[in-house]
């Protein structure tokens, strides 16, 4: 069963609990188990359903921000995740369950920064997968900035962090290679190669599903990937120019 199924019609074997359980629960019209959502009461599943809830509902929070969630930010998570048309209903209902909702989007960032406090490239796929999300009308508005570092502040990231993770969404035009491999501009080329070569191995797809990321979202990953292997081919030239 793919994950966007699994949302709705599979959602009650998983113990997820807290407002993240709610939302799913009131979606899936059921009462979901409310044991903790720490790692010890987890499975690979029920932290990709986690995920992806998460996914959903910080991304409907980041819309409603802006104004009202509208079916233009839903086609948006579709085209970015690549949902199937026919699983679209299930991630529509949560979007709506997420916008009548009246909490903030702080107790959701909490409980997903708990539950995957270990993985922080989970953490950062994620933020990923909301700023592409925000992309989408191909403006990154100062509102949705600001958000995207409440977020990741949530999620354990400090300033800096959060600068790098932004940079990999700046167009090859503005963005600073230095800086989207978080690696100082003096730095000689082999301590460069080094730092790609740890980015490389810490983001890979096959690792990030491993820790709860589902398959069905790991483009994000991918496209961080190649983020990454743009940046360090452009500091390569810099330095073969030298």
């Amino acid at each position: 069963m793919s994950i966007w199924r699994t949302l709705i019609g599979g959602a009650a074997g998983f113990a997820i609990g807290g407002p993240l359980g709610a939302i799913l629960g009131g979606v899936a019209g059921h009462v979901l188990d409310k044991k903790s959502s720490s790692r010890k009461n987890s499975n690979i599943q029920s932290d990709q359903v986690a995920f992806t809830v998460a996914i959903i509902v910080l991304g409907a929070k980041m819309a409603k921000a802006d104004g009202s969630v509208s079916v233009e930010e839903i086609k948006a998570f579709k085209e970015v995740f690549h949902v199937p048309e026919q699983d679209m209903r299930n991630v529509g209902k949560i979007f709506d369950e997420a916008k009548k909702d009246s909490k903030g989007f702080e107790p959701y960032a909490s409980q997903i920064a708990e539950l995957f406090k270990s993985r922080r490239n989970v953490l950062e796929d994620l933020l990923d997968g909301l700023f592409h999300i925000a992309k989408a009308d191909n403006i990154l508005h100062q509102s949705e900035i600001d958000y995207l570092r409440q977020v990741s502040l949530i999620f354990g990231f400090n300033e800096s962090e959060f600068s790098t993770i932004k940079e990999r969404h700046n167009s090859q035009e503005i963005s600073d290679p230095y800086k989207i491999l978080g690696i100082d501009s003096e730095a000689n080329f082999d301590q460069v190669k080094k730092k790609y070569k740890k980015l490389i191995k810490e983001y890979h797809p096959d690792k990030l599903i491993a820790q709860g990321v589902p398959k069905e979202l790991i483009d994000v990953a991918n496209k961080k990937i190649s983020a990454i292997n743009n940046a360090y081919d452009r500091i390569e030239k810099i330095h073969n120019n030298k």
